[in-house]
């Protein structure tokens, strides 16, 4: 290939150099028909014709392979495409029911809360009831440990009082006839 786009290159240089020199006919050197333009092309000609020859399948196959892949792509393409028409269809169809959607779902809510409402207030009445029973019951237990805790303090009080009364008025002697009758009655006790 190069030799020939060489010689071709060759041939158009030599025949220059004829015409210059006056080898060549001059009408072999017309304006607009000279030879060596015409011996460019046959040289030309005959390359285009080789690399065909030599690179045309390689690159047949490789156009028919590319040809192929961008039929598959394309072919992918309208799938693509119909999937995505088949889902819009799809989406426009529900587009146009929502507004039915939305006041459904608006007055699901509606019931719901109202029925979260009522169910509220029965819990809260109800718990309502159990807290006062529960108070009820506290005050009414903190009643009893308030009348046994003043029992407690009365019968500790008298006590003391009593031991004031009897530490103060009570004589050695006197005790000592008390703890004399305390264990003959404890003696007639075992008897």
């Amino acid at each position: 290939m190069g030799l020939l786009l060489f010689s071709g290159s060759f041939t158009f240089v030599a025949l220059a150099a004829f015409a210059e020199d006056g080898w060549l006919p001059w009408w072999l050197n017309y304006p607009g028909l000279e030879v060596w333009k015409f011996a460019n092309l046959f040289i030309f000609i005959i390359a285009a014709l080789l690399l065909h020859r030599r690179f045309g399948r390689p690159i047949r196959e490789a156009l028919r392979s590319r040809s192929e892949a961008i039929k598959r792509e394309l072919q992918k393409a309208r799938e693509e495409r119909d999937a995505a028409l088949a889902k819009l269809s799809e989406v426009e169809a529900r587009f146009a029911s929502l507004d039915a959607e939305v006041a459904a779902v608006k007055e699901k809510a509606r019931a719901e809360a109202e029925a979260e409402k009522q169910r509220l207030t029965i819990s809260t009445e109800k718990d309502i009831a159990k807290i006062k029973e529960q108070a009820n019951r506290e005050i009414e237990s903190a009643a009893k440990a308030a009348k046994h805790d003043l029992r407690r303090f009365a019968a500790q009080e008298s006590v003391r009082l009593a031991e004031n009364i009897l530490a103060r008025e009570i004589r050695p002697e006197d005790d000592t006839a008390l703890a004399n009758r305390n264990l003959q009655e404890l003696g007639r006790v075992q008897a």
